[in-house]
Parts: structure tokens; C-alpha cells; sequence
């Protein structure tokens, strides 16, 4: 009962960043599973992509009827995506536990680097400018206006899509700690609009990867279920504290959030 009631605490604070940044919680319970918990790497990725489709689940629910979601956007993306999350989970199956680690160290310090460099970056053009084919229009609660923009560079969005399930698969994370950063810094999309579309996104490849896992035996039902609760929990209060913070802050967060990870999972490499 004490490891269900920490990895439930855990998945509180999991669906509340993960909600929040669109990442699916994944990049923040696997290291406490393989850290604190003592789990190996593939169990720890197996529980943490039950967790993915719960705040997938509740998210996108919550953000569909504010105009959150680019659903077009998302399924074009979601094609590589999916192919990636196949991939990427039968190659964990082969590759060891340190090598694992290591590449959730790595993907996680880019990543943080990344966005650290797009801090001031907005991306919005003019409310009567065409939005495109794949952009999309939705309503700041932060500026009390409608934000309008028009996606760019979708092969590049298509390739890292494809990346970012390939590491969903492999790391048991929502493929989010690469799609969001990616659609925020390269492909146009604001930080809001590009969190709750990955939050559709990462639920879909999580599905399809999820399969692997159980039947390899790396799902752990208890501590799934304590972890998918917790989640559920902590996405609704992720979701509410969302509409309230500035997008810098959103950024920032993210920033800090993804460092720690990297920090920790190097640390477990020593």
C-alpha cells in the first residue's frame, strides 16, 4: 500500500505539469518509478504510458470545446507519430536499461535548450491574415483576445512527429517533450494551442504502444492503477491553473522541469 499511495502522489504532480505543458506526464513519473520506486526501466515506461492515455483522456476532453485543439494539424502529425511509437516500442525490447536511460537524459537536455532559446517568441499573425490550410484561430483568457496563426515547416513537424513517438515507444513518455518545443519553436504554433494538440496526440500513440508492454509482462497493474488515478487527479488542476498562468511562464516551467529530469536520469547513469 505505501508504493500504490506514492506512485498515486506522484501521478498528481505528474497530470498537473502534464497537463499544463501537454507532455503527458511520462518524462516527470518514469524517473520517479526507476529512481525512487527502483523499477526497471521498461516497467517504469510500461505504468507511465497507462498514465499518458489517462491525462491524453482528460485534457483533450476539457481543451476540445475552447478551440484548443488543432485536430487537423494533429491527425497529419499523428500519422508519423504512430509509426514512430510502434517502432520505437519494439526496439525497447532489445536495447539495455543504461542505454535507455542515457537517451532520456540526452532528449530531455535538448529539449530544455531548445526552448530556452524560443523564450520570448510568440507566435501570432495578424487577426485578418489567412490562417492556412492546417493553422488555426483560438481565445487567449491571458490577452482576452483571438490568437490567429498559420503552421510552417510541416515536413520538419512530420520528421520530428516520427522522433517523437520513436522516444514515446522507447522511454514510455508521451512523445510531448518533442512535438510541443517542436510546433512552438519551428512550425508556428502558440504554446497553448501546441500543448493541447499534443495532449490529443500523445493519447493516440500511446494506444498504440501501450499493447507491447502488457504483453511482455512490463505493466504493473497496481501501481498503473494508483498511477492513473493520480494523473486524473492532478489534470483537472493542471487544467484550471493553465488558463491563469502567462505563456512565458508555461516556457519556463517547461525549461525547468525538463533540466531537473535530465539531471536526475544523468545522475542515475553514474
Amino acid at each position: 500500500m505505501v508504493a500504490e499511495l506514492a506512485v498515486m502522489v506522484m501521478g498528481v504532480l505528474a497530470g498537473l505539469l502534464g497537463a499544463l505543458l501537454g507532455l503527458g506526464g511520462g518524462v516527470f513519473l518514469v524517473p520517479f518509478l526507476v529512481v525512487v520506486q527502483g523499477l526497471p526501466f521498461r516497467q517504469a515506461a510500461g505504468i507511465s504510458l497507462m498514465t499518458v492515455i489517462a491525462t491524453s483522456s482528460a485534457v483533450s476532453a476539457r481543451a476540445a470545446g475552447k478551440q484548443l485543439i488543432n485536430l487537423r494539424l494533429g491527425m497529419v502529425l499523428e500519422v508519423g507519430t504512430t509509426l514512430g511509437g510502434l517502432f520505437g516500442g519494439l526496439t525497447a525490447q532489445v536495447l539495455p536499461q543504461r542505454t535507455l536511460t542515457a537517451l532520456f537524459a540526452v532528449v530531455t537536455a535538448i529539449i530544455a535548450v531548445v526552448m530556452l532559446m524560443r523564450l520570448e517568441k510568440r507566435n501570432v499573425i495578424l487577426d485578418g491574415d489567412d490562417p492556412g490550410r492546417l493553422g488555426g484561430r483560438f481565445h487567449d483568457p491571458e490577452t482576452g483576445r483571438e490568437v490567429v496563426y498559420r503552421v510552417k515547416r510541416l515536413p520538419l513537424g512530420l520528421f520530428v512527429s516520427f522522433l517523437a513517438g520513436n522516444v514515446s515507444g522507447l522511454l514510455g513518455v508521451g512523445g510531448g517533450i518533442l512535438k510541443v518545443p517542436a510546433l512552438v519553436s519551428w512550425c508556428g504554433v502558440p504554446m497553448r494551442a501546441a500543448a493541447a494538440t499534443s495532449a490529443l496526440m500523445i493519447g493516440v500513440t500511446a494506444v498504440a504502444t501501450a499493447p507491447i508492454y502488457y504483453a511482455h509482462g512490463d505493466v504493473v497493474p497496481p501501481l498503473a492503477a494508483a498511477a492513473v488515478l493520480g494523473v486524473l487527479v492532478g489534470s483537472h488542476g493542471g487544467l484550471r491553473l493553465a488558463a491563469r498562468l502567462h505563456v512565458r511562464w508555461l516556457k519556463v516551467l517547461m525549461v525547468v522541469v525538463l533540466g531537473l529530469v535530465s539531471a536526475v536520469m544523468f545522475a542515475r547513469l553514474r
